[in-house]
């Protein structure tokens, strides 16, 4: 009596452990799977147009071009993540992994991983700010036909320092952004992805939205390469300033008119 209480006990566990396994049809899901690279590459978050940048953050930006350097925003270049927006521009393979809960995105350069939460989570009562933030999304079916071909996600929770790329175009300091994106693949070609990109933050005058495009690579087994950003990294931050380190070994400046750095500790 004892040994078939026992089985039944132990075919409800299963069965219960497997329910969840059976309701997820992955073929009611777009097809990410493969490697992807941006269209382009990684570039400036827009190519086409200008941010509608504040007066005040216009300002920041201008300044930050006439003075040169690595400018208060641009952090990568001492291996930090490069945040949301501005990881969006893809700086390596990508790879999308959708599973009943999350979709990932995972991204071989410095710390752009991503995760994506889809079951259904209300937010949290608080966030621990990060570079890249806390995203929520849902699948939507947008023509009706039972399959999904749509995931809205929305992140915000956010530290600095962030940019939109390279240049340093400037988020504001509050670090209040609110991102909403939209990922689908393009209707006529399946080798290609889009990425809706709205950002909404108190540097710009307007909500302001941009569509990133990935290309999905043609081999079936691409290679996937490693990279390890302190390890050919020859920039090196000396109290708040930036130098860099020459080719024959010698600290050098990063903009114009710098001052060598202070060697109050080397007498």
């Amino acid at each position: 009596m004892l040994c078939r209480i026992g089985a039944l006990a132990l075919v409800s566990v299963l069965g219960l452990t497997l329910t969840p396994a059976q309701a997820w049809d992955d073929s009611k899901y777009p097809d990410f799977s493969g490697q992807w690279r941006p269209i382009g590459g990684p570039g400036r978050f827009a190519r086409d147009e200008k941010a509608p940048l504040t007066k005040e953050y216009l300002a920041i930006f201008d300044a930050t071009k006439d003075h040169g350097g690595q400018g208060t925003s641009n952090m990568t270049y001492l291996c930090f993540s490069p945040g949301m927006p501005r990881v969006v521009n893809g700086y390596g393979e990508m790879e999308f992994v959708n599973t009943p809960t999350t979709f990932h995105i995972l991204v071989d350069h410095i710390y752009d991983n991503r995760r994506i939460f889809t079951d259904g989570r209300p937010w949290p009562g608080e966030i621990a700010p990060t570079l890249l933030g806390y995203s929520i999304g849902r699948w939507i079916d947008t023509t009706g036909k039972g399959r999904y071909d749509v995931l809205e996600a929305e992140t915000r929770g956010f530290r600095g320092p962030r940019a939109f790329d390279a240049t340093g175009l400037p988020l504001h300091h509050d670090n209040q952004t609110i991102i909403k994106e939209r990922f689908y693949i393009d209707a006529k070609d399946p080798a290609v992805t889009h990425d809706e990109v709205t950002v909404i933050d108190h540097a710009l005058t307007q909500p302001w939205t941009v569509v990133k495009n990935y290309r999905r690579a043609a081999d079936p087994r691409p290679a996937w390469n490693e990279e390890n950003c302190p390890e050919t990294n020859n920039h090196v931050r000396v109290g708040r300033d930036d130098y860099m380190v020459s080719g024959d070994g010698f600290l050098m400046p990063t903009e114009k008119g710098q001052k060598a750095p202070d060697l109050k500790y080397f007498k």
